[in-house]
């Protein structure tokens, strides 16, 4: 009894609508409204439109040019400084090591990984929107950048000019090759910042939507993995060349296994234990997060208690450790980077250009989607932009969002773009007074840090079965994007990634899902017929629906799929009819025939009874007003009135709606397609129309000429309960006359 007062309850609380309205097609509701009056510009005047120039219009170019000037003068000092100040130690201590560390990935002297941890930090301060990133050095980029410096720059190249058999041991072979390198290096952050600057200004920000989650999470992780491998040779003292291109991986895995044998056991178990305390120190960060004040810096620690110990016992010249070596003091003066470079680089700029856009506005929008703010996309183009091309002058590498420093930075209480210039000055400091300190520190201390700051990349593996779960598709994009590159490079990798990508749309477009749909009782809500078991489908009323748009690439499929949902095939109904009428033709010819016969025959009798009765006249043995019953029974009905009336396979129905509203565009052959539907149909009887067309798909129409004498507006209904309504009262109708 309560149950059911509860429900009546419910019931009453349930609200309802009512309206009552004419059947509305869609030249009888234009009809009933006035369009608002737009005077269209010409080219002209939107070109002096765009060109005009105010004291506001020019005030709000330069704040979006320069977002510094418009929160700057808002900058909260007591509720801000602090935690800047906090955020940007912390920040800056782990910018020294991971740049130290990212110029080995990048094939090129530490000391400008730290020339790329201050310049494009300090210039992102004054360009960027995103109150939480941290610009600089960041693995995959680096991996890339050295990728296509050793590719360009290989030692083969190099080893010419010397004529001793071991000139790899020379410092001038080493000073000669990283040279050329930084050129390299250097020429392609400036190609790779005037790409992003380009983009930028021409609002190419939505290029970002190409690199899905799935194919940036495949990529990084393959680029994990490459990364890895160029470390190994470090950590055990390997002495290997560098590879680049294809099979990279391959390439790098053999030759470290070739030389396993010489492996430097100090560099080795120094390389090991740098291994074991950063993971210590990062799960102390992540156990007792809440309770510690500031993330323990524990890269930093490593980099100090490394270069003491290898200081104060010459691991160097004693053990044969490789360390990080000469440090210059002081910044170098600016410098034009080698143009002649460009095309050979061209395409690798592209790619970086992309990668590292996509990795730092993706970070932004995590940071601003939860602190309440907003980023500009083609404002993070231009500041990354700016950040690379003018670095380059200063010899800095391309640079982006590092995940891992961004955490920290934000988690330490950074509430401004104040804490990266505060990491930058740090790195300032050390270049300027202190960074000669650091040339003992090995080598394999570094390889410990990049392959630690690692862990998060390897994660990416769960995502595998995550996907299996969720979608295939994009499982394959991750798989895809995965396996290319990992042995086809991370450039030609990233490109096949992006085909692929660019595929699965254009499958799913071309296989869309289909469905019939049918009324839920006394409702005008409409649903697929074969997922509930209320929805009902009017008699002689079929509603088709495909959730993509009418294009040349799936064109065909729609056709097709109608045809074998509604179960009507105006070709094979036609088909039918002209057979029938062939075979009612043979059957009317075979029955003229038939009676043809029948009158000949008739002919014979009654000739054969009058020469009977005359000679039973002459002789007397009949009346002459006999009867002949047996002359009559001889002859045949031969009336075929079966024949007579000719019925022609129809369709088990008589209106076919199509649901538009999944539909976003119509080009050309869907249009020609539309129309032959339309055409096809209506020879078997069937009228079609078409509902919940949208604005812009109707206007498309309008412009490639769908309309015409014998397809009007008149077909276009505002929703499917209207082209229902209109069909069922043109039924009657027809009904009626008949």
């Amino acid at each position: 009894m309560e149950h059911a007062q509860v429900d009546e309850v419910c019931l009453e609380q349930t609200q309802k609508y009512c309206v009552e309205r004419p059947i509305y097609n869609q030249e009888l509701l234009e009809g009933q409204l006035h369009r608002r009056e737009r005077t269209p510009q010409t080219l002209r005047q939107k070109i002096a439109h765009s060109c005009r120039c105010s004291s506001k219009k020019a005030k709000s170019h330069l704040y979006s040019f320069l977002p510094i000037l418009k929160w700057l003068p808002h900058y909260r000092v007591r509720e801000y400084l602090l935690g800047d100040i906090i955020s940007g130690i912390s920040t800056g201590v782990m910018q020294l090591p991971q740049g130290l560390a990212y110029a080995m990935l990048a094939a090129v002297p530490p000391v400008f990984g730290l020339y790329s941890s201050f310049y494009p930090v300090f210039l992102y301060t004054f360009f960027g929107t995103s109150k939480h990133i941290s610009i600089g050095t960041f693995a995959v980029i680096s991996m890339m950048v050295g990728g296509v410096a050793v590719r360009e720059v290989p030692d083969e190249i190099i080893s010419v000019g010397y004529n001793s058999t071991n000139v790899t041991d020379t410092p001038e072979y080493y000073n000669d090759r990283d040279t050329k390198r930084v050129q390299v290096a250097v020429t392609l952050a400036f190609l790779t910042g005037i790409i992003q600057l380009c983009l930028g200004l021409l609002r190419f920000g939505f290029v970002a939507i190409y690199l899905t989650e799935p194919l940036v999470r495949g990529f990084t992780t393959a680029a994990a993995v490459h990364v890895f491998t160029s470390q190994l040779k470090y950590l055990l003292g390997i002495k290997t060349k560098r590879y680049s291109g294809p099979l990279s991986v391959v390439y790098s895995i053999a030759a470290v296994l070739s030389n396993i044998t010489t492996t430097n056991i100090t560099a080795l178990v120094i390389g090991l234990t740098c291994i074991v305390l950063l993971f210590i120190g990062k799960e102390i960060n992540l156990r007792f997060k809440k309770q510690l004040p500031v993330p323990i810096p524990m890269e930093i620690i490593v980099v100090i208690i490394g270069t003491g110990v290898s200081a104060g016992m010459n691991l160097n010249e004693s053990y044969k450790v490789d360390v990080v070596g000469n440090i210059p003091q002081g910044l170098r003066p600016p410098a034009v980077p080698e143009m002649q470079l460009i095309p050979a680089i061209f395409v690798d700029a592209i790619a970086i250009a992309i990668v590292g856009f996509s990795m730092a506005v993706s970070m932004a929008k995590i940071f601003a989607l939860k602190h309440g703010y907003t980023i500009n996309g083609n404002q993070e183009l231009i500041a990354l932009g700016i950040c690379n091309s003018v670095g380059s002058f200063f010899q800095s590498f391309s640079v982006t969002c590092s995940m891992s420093r961004s955490l920290v930075q934000e988690s330490t209480g950074g509430k401004t773009q104040i804490a990266g210039t505060l990491s930058s000055i740090m790195v300032l400091l050390v270049i300027v007074a202190i960074g000669y300190l650091f040339e003992p520190l090995p080598q394999t201390v570094l390889a410990a840090i990049v392959m630690v700051n690692l862990k998060g990349m390897f994660k990416q593996f769960g995502d595998v079965a995550h996907f299996w779960r969720t979608s295939r598709i994009e499982l394959a994009i991750w798989v895809v994007a995965f396996v290319a590159s990992l042995f086809l490079g991370l450039d030609y990798g990233l490109l096949t990634a992006i085909a692929f990508a660019m595929i699965t749309i254009i499958y799913r477009t071309q296989s869309p899902q289909y469905r019939i749909l049918g009324q839920i009782p006394d409702t005008d809500i409409y649903c697929n017929v074969e997922e509930y078991e209320e929805v009902k489908e009017y008699p002689g009323i079929k509603i088709f629906q495909a959730n993509a748009s009418l294009y040349f690439a799936n064109s065909e499929s729609y056709t097709s799929a109608l045809k074998k949902k509604t179960g009507v095939d105006p070709c094979a109904v036609l088909a039918a009819r002209k057979k029938a009428r062939k075979r009612h033709a043979r059957e009317i010819k075979a029955a003229n025939k038939l009676k043809k016969k029948a009158v000949l025959k008739l002919v014979n009798l009654t000739n054969d009874v009058e020469a009977n009765v005359k000679h039973e006249i002459a002789n007397d043995e009949l009346p002459v007003n006999g009867k002949f019953a047996s002359a009559d029974a001889s002859v045949p009905d031969t009336s075929p009135e079966e024949h007579e009336h000719f019925v022609e396979p129809k369709a088990n129905i008589h209106s076919l709606i199509l649901d538009f509203a999944p539909v976003n565009f119509v080009d050309s052959v869907g249009a020609k397609t539309l129309k032959s539907i339309i055409k096809e149909y209506k020879e078997i009887g069937v009228c079609v129309c078409i509902a919940s067309c949208s604005g812009p798909v109707r206007n498309e129409l309008t412009r490639l000429n769908f309309f015409d004498n014998t397809i009007t507006r008149e077909l276009l209904f505002h929703s499917i309960h209207d082209a229902v309504l209109a069909c069922q009262v043109k039924d009657r109708s027809a009904s009626q006359a008949d």
